[in-house]
């Protein structure tokens, strides 16, 4: 008796849950395996690109400060 019991709880969790976890489980797998998406790859390359132009203008600005005001990296050290 106590084995019927228990083998209604093991008959459903084989049928319902244990195929439903298996695909969800495989399912994040390949979305982790994959990578980036398009958009996300897009996104990046977009800010990329900004950290670049970002990086010249500070160059450029800090070209124009050297010229304008030599000692200005002096005093920014000292704050």
């Amino acid at each position: 008796m106590d084995m019927d019991m228990l083998m209604a709880p093991i008959i459903i969790f084989m049928v319902i849950v244990a195929p439903i976890w298996l695909v969800l489980h495989y399912r994040s797998k390949r979305q982790v395996s994959q990578g980036l998406t398009e958009e996300e790859f897009s996104q990046l390359n977009d800010l990329i690109s900004k950290a670049d132009k970002m990086a010249d203008r500070i160059e450029t600005l800090e070209a124009i400060l050297d010229t304008e005001s030599p000692e200005w990296r002096g005093k920014h050290e000292r704050n």
